[in-house]
């Protein structure tokens, strides 16, 4: 989708989980005929399909919704020409809600002229025509304290990792790949990065490509002088290096 100077109506999605939310931005938005309201979701995971299938300009957004936070949701999306605007009942978010470029941030109960005013941002960000950078979604989009869960999306669909069934993760370019049971899940990431958020106690980088769950660690074996291995409950084998080796020691 290409933003264009000309364009007369901005195609809006409504997403909250109360319905009543729902109707009364509704309605406040009937006082802008430049507003197209393509349609309106109660969860997250509505939200992506709807985002994909329909192609918004402009996105209403809750935060707190059950399936899928406001930011996870974006975390899925493609939002470099999205325009956000976040509408929530709690003021603890709004930090984070301009680190991932939203262009304004409604506190419930909002008044028909404070809408007005996240509109006229709204309409600023297209007349500039300016693609909105990629923001760090992953981070921007984690609870408070430890990361407890994964986001990411797979062709059409959409899966919740729990960190505690993560075996171990690896590093893959610009991404991370979480080894689950089995099955692998790729996620444009680095692996720094997702470090950062994972408790320090539980997943150890013992390689530069690789993080791994301590409750899945069966034993180390030494391969030569200054070589280690990890061995998985599963039988897999992955490389430990010195500074690993002795961050493991550490815990061990």
């Amino acid at each position: 989708m290409t933003l264009q100077m000309d364009r007369k109506t901005i195609r809006a999605l409504i997403v909250d989980d109360e319905a009543l939310a729902r109707r009364i931005l509704r309605e406040h938005l009937a006082e802008h005929p430049d507003v197209e309201i393509l349609g309106e979701c109660a969860n997250g995971f509505e939200t992506v399909k709807a985002a994909a299938e329909l192609k918004p300009d402009l996105i209403f957004l809750d935060i707190q919704m059950p399936k899928l936070n406001g930011f996870e949701v974006l975390e899925l999306l493609d939002t470099r020409e999205l325009v956000v605007i976040f509408v929530t009942a709690y003021d603890s978010y709004a930090l984070r809600a301009f680190e991932v470029h939203a262009v304004d941030y409604l506190l419930k109960p909002f008044s028909p002229e404070r809408l007005a005013e996240a509109l006229i941002h709204a309409r600023a960000r297209f007349d500039r025509r300016e693609p909105l950078p990629v923001a760090s979604l992953a981070a921007v989009s984690r609870p408070e304290g430890r990361l407890q869960r994964i986001v990411l999306k797979d062709g059409g669909r959409v899966h919740i990792i729990p960190v505690e069934t993560i075996d171990y993760v690896e590093a893959q370019d610009d991404y991370v790949c979480f080894k689950c049971g089995g099955k692998e899940y790729l996620k444009q990431q680095t692996i720094g990065e997702l470090e950062k958020y994972l408790d320090p106690a539980q997943f150890i980088r013992i390689h530069r490509s690789y993080l791994v769950n301590l409750d899945r660690l069966s034993r180390l074996e030494l391969m030569t002088k200054d070589s280690r291995t990890a061995i998985l409950r599963d039988g897999s084998q992955l490389p430990v290096s010195r500074s690993g080796y002795a961050r493991l020691k550490s815990l061990m």
